[in-house]
């Protein structure tokens, strides 16, 4: 996230002490225990009320990574990862995972790795996506720009203010060589609703309201136009509605984007959470 927080951000503890009790694919190599593990010790919060989200959601970016090793993507990138697993869960020899996230939560997050033996899996980059260009973090990363990658942006830029959403994936989209992919969950609302009431609404609703508020939540065209001039071209968004029909509609949008500059691998299905 923005780097706000003092500590490990603890609505990414919270995820994935949900994630956690999710039933999820793994590689061979993979562990899928790997989620279990990283939230040793951690308070037992379970976003009950965010389970069908959360699982369509886990779902979307796990088949997109799944696809990514299917298609000899070597470079999978997280923005914003918190507490993830899924450079244990979906180990795969060639396949390098890069995690980008704030400091503190970085710190807190290699102790964990450490603890469990799984340091190597990962590369772990600090960075505060509101101040530090994404280009020389991935440079000190080892993030080769001449390999096709998959950047993953997972409930991050609700987090971030428009101009750093597009600084960010402006960066990205500098480093995506052809057949790269970006996905992304967007918060969205309906055309007719004003913004800055319907965000101060729902952060007052949350309990991470007030240290890690939520900064954008727009219409989906206007989403859209934030990718757009970032460079990146839409393949393909999904209404997480489609996927369980207990989610609101036009809430929460997942998307997969290209380079638009070569021809991509078909998209993934994902599969349905009910």
């Amino acid at each position: 996230m923005s780097g706000a927080a003092p500590g490990p951000s603890r609505t990414s503890r919270a995820v994935a002490v949900t994630r956690a009790t999710f039933d999820r694919p793994h590689t061979p190599a993979g562990d899928p225990l790997a989620q279990v593990q990283l939230c040793e010790g951690m308070p037992p919060h379970v976003l009950s009320s965010r389970i069908p989200s959360l699982q369509t959601r886990t779902r979307f970016f796990d088949d997109a990574v799944l696809h990514a090793l299917a298609h000899d993507v070597s470079q999978i990138v997280i923005l914003g990862a918190g507490y993830d697993d899924r450079a244990l869960r979906f180990r795969s020899s060639g396949t390098r995972f890069i995690e980008v996230d704030q400091p503190a939560t970085q710190i807190d997050k290699r102790a964990r790795l450490d603890a469990i033996g799984a340091l190597d899996l990962v590369t772990l980059a600090s960075g505060d996506f509101a101040h530090d260009e994404i280009a020389p973090v991935l440079d000190a990363a080892g993030h080769d720009p001449g390999r096709a990658s998959l950047f993953i942006c997972e409930g991050l830029l609700v987090y971030l203010d428009q101009p750093t959403i597009v600084q960010l994936l402006t960066g990205l989209r500098g480093r995506a060589h052809p057949g790269s992919q970006l996905a992304a969950s967007l918060a969205v609302h309906a055309d007719d609703l004003d913004t800055e009431r319907f965000l101060a609404i729902a952060n007052a609703k949350r309990l991470a309201g007030e240290t890690e508020p939520w900064l954008t939540m727009l219409p989906l065209r206007e989403h859209l136009a934030l990718l757009a001039c970032a460079g990146w071209s839409v393949e393909r968004t999904i209404d997480q509605a489609d996927l369980d029909e207990s989610i609101p509609r036009r809430r929460s949008m997942l998307v997969l984007a290209g380079t638009g500059d070569a021809a991509p691998p078909a998209a993934p299905t994902v599969a349905n959470a009910r």
